[in-house]
């Protein structure tokens, strides 16, 4: 049975983009159960299944879709955005299609990667897969990964799509951020974890944040003053934080983060090729 919540337009707030454990090789679905639990009473938004931190794409189809019902079961009221990524559109219009009966709030879903296709052929690719999805759509700026960035007058017309609702963005530019914050008709949520303090501080909804698997209650905190109007206090914690941010990407991700909750005893160290630990 499924208790998360699937009618969410909000993203705002700090979402967790689950990493998957592994345990000899398959998923470890008590430790991911035992992971949720824990995070669900720290004050996060949300989750997220299936995303890059996630090791998506070593995923096979039903081990993805094994994670996300155990994520689901385990979320309670904490919405659930799924991850999902491609280059081929009947593939990803069927996969929607799948996903249609597991109650998300949300669907993440990057420029399609390797092909570097045009504006024109984002702008296609984006609005046939929001008039598909039965949940609203997260857009993922991820040009470091997908090898092309959707530039702003894109993205703006994006936002014109009424099942496109917000944007995970790492795509490296401030004056995107900022016009498309300014704007206002998606909630931006920084994907680049080093910029969760200037990204809400300008007005923006809150983070997808692969580092805040630790020290998870201090980024909550971090959004929640600078959202309050006690920038001082934001401060003070985000210095903090800063040292541990940079630590947790030393190594692609999320190499360091399950190192460090492998150490702190949550999961086992496995990683599944080509990722690997230096």
């Amino acid at each position: 049975m499924h208790d998360s919540c699937a009618t969410t337009r909000d993203f705002s707030g700090l979402w967790i983009p689950l990493i998957t454990p592994f345990a000899n090789g398959q998923v470890d679905h008590p430790n991911l159960t035992k992971l949720i639990r824990h995070y669900a009473g720290k004050g996060i938004a949300g989750f997220v299944a299936c995303g890059s931190t996630g090791e998506a794409a070593a995923l096979s189809a039903s081990e993805q879709l094994a994670v996300l019902n155990t994520i689901l079961n385990c979320a309670g009221d904490h919405p659930v955005v799924m991850g999902m990524s491609g280059y081929n559109l009947p593939e990803a219009l069927n996969w929607l299609h799948t996903l249609k009966t597991y109650p998300v709030a949300g669907v993440l879903i990057p420029a399609p990667h390797y092909i570097r296709p045009p504006q024109s052929g984002m702008q296609q690719w984006f609005s046939a897969l929001a008039d598909a999805a039965s949940a609203p759509v997260v857009i993922y700026d991820i040009p470091y990964r997908t090898g092309v960035a959707i530039e702003l007058d894109t993205l703006l017309g994006l936002a014109e799509h009424p099942n496109i609702a917000a944007i995970k963005d790492c795509g490296g530019d401030a004056a995107k951020t900022q016009a498309l914050i300014a704007d206002g008709r998606l909630q931006v949520l920084a994907g680049d974890d080093a910029q969760i303090f200037t990204t809400v501080a300008q007005g923006g909804a809150g983070a997808i944040a692969a580092s805040a698997h630790l020290r998870t209650v201090e980024f909550v905190q971090v959004i929640r003053h600078l959202r309050d109007d006690q920038l001082l206090a934001a401060q003070k914690i985000w210095h903090s934080l800063m040292p541990h941010v940079s630590a947790m990407f030393a190594q692609p991700n999320p190499i360091a983060i399950k190192a460090a909750l492998a150490k702190d005893g949550w999961i086992h160290n496995g990683l599944r090729p080509p990722m690997g630990r230096e």
